[in-house]
């Protein structure tokens, strides 16, 4: 059965990490432009609506270490006016998203 990627049923979610994420070299040096106060994030894309997604990362279920071991809280009033949304068009938009926050001054891990 062929899925219609047309479909707006993909959610954009962010999440915010803790700041000892920081300490890691790899997060600090996509993050050249961080300001520092600025709180971390992480922004990832889903077919689950975000809370379930965040819910599955929190338990380790498909979840990338940093958010594993450093999620604090959703940030819905980041990405909540763009869900949901077509694959191709949620695929094309995370980096756009995570783009966007880091010239914002935050720190973003993206998938």
């Amino acid at each position: 059965m062929k899925t219609n990627t047309h479909i707006p049923h993909h959610n954009l979610y962010v999440i915010e990490l803790d700041k000892d994420v920081l300490q890691y070299d790899k997060f600090a040096q996509a993050n050249p432009q961080y300001k520092e106060g600025m709180p971390c994030l992480y922004v990832g894309l889903t077919k689950h609506s975000p809370e379930k997604r965040f819910n599955y990362h929190l338990v380790g279920y498909k979840s990338e270490e940093f958010v594993r071991r450093y999620a604090r809280r959703l940030r819905p009033e980041l990405f909540t006016d763009m869900n949901p949304m077509p694959y191709e068009k949620a695929l094309a938009e995370e980096p756009n998203l995570a783009k966007r926050l880091r010239s914002m001054g935050y720190a973003v891990w993206e998938h």
